[in-house]
């Protein structure tokens, strides 16, 4: 089969849901719906590496974006988006499509129109810490986007609601 040069750019957990805090994968391995929309069409997948994970492992709980607003965890995302944005660039350069980023809604790091905020301090279990959803991009893809405009590049960024994927994001989706 030929190639048809588009490309899609996704958050790491939409095609592996392992990566997620233990608890939190609403799906058991690729979010098929999403994903399998974009192979059938012959769309290739640039799979985004997760900071998460890289940054504190699989057995990390649960975070808010101030957890992760800091200069190590942005200094380690931009290490890891690096690469990404030069595949990227030459991917546009050598006349390939990007049709933009999936993101993952609520995530405080890959949250596109929605972010998990609401760290106050505190130790482990304290229930009157309850975290919450709050408009704005995540920790990454705020960096993402951020980088890619340092370049010139510009990519339309659509954010998966996981606990509702066949309505609002897949409509989104459609966009591309």
């Amino acid at each position: 089969m030929r190639r048809n040069g588009t490309l899609l750019v996704v958050a790491h957990c939409l095609l592996n849901a392992n990566a997620k805090v233990k608890g939190l994968a609403p799906f058991g391995g690729a979010m098929g719906e999403v994903i399998l929309p974009f192979l059938e069409a012959g769309v290739g997948l640039i799979q985004l590496p997760c900071p998460e994970c890289t940054f504190l492992g699989m057995r990390r709980w649960g975070m808010t974006s101030e957890q992760y607003d800091i200069p190590l965890f942005r200094a380690h995302s931009r290490k890891l988006l690096e690469p990404l944005i030069y595949q990227v660039e030459d991917a546009l350069d050598t006349g390939y499509r990007v049709l933009g980023v999936l993101g993952v809604e609520g995530s405080p790091s890959c949250g596109v129109g929605f972010t998990c905020r609401g760290y106050r301090g505190g130790s482990c279990g304290e229930s009157e810490y309850k975290a919450y959803l709050s408009p704005g991009r995540g920790v990454y893809m705020a960096l993402l986007e951020n980088m890619l405009k340092e370049r010139g590049l510009v990519l339309p960024f659509v954010g998966v609601d996981e606990s509702a994927p066949d309505l609002d994001s897949l409509e989104a989706l459609r966009s591309f």
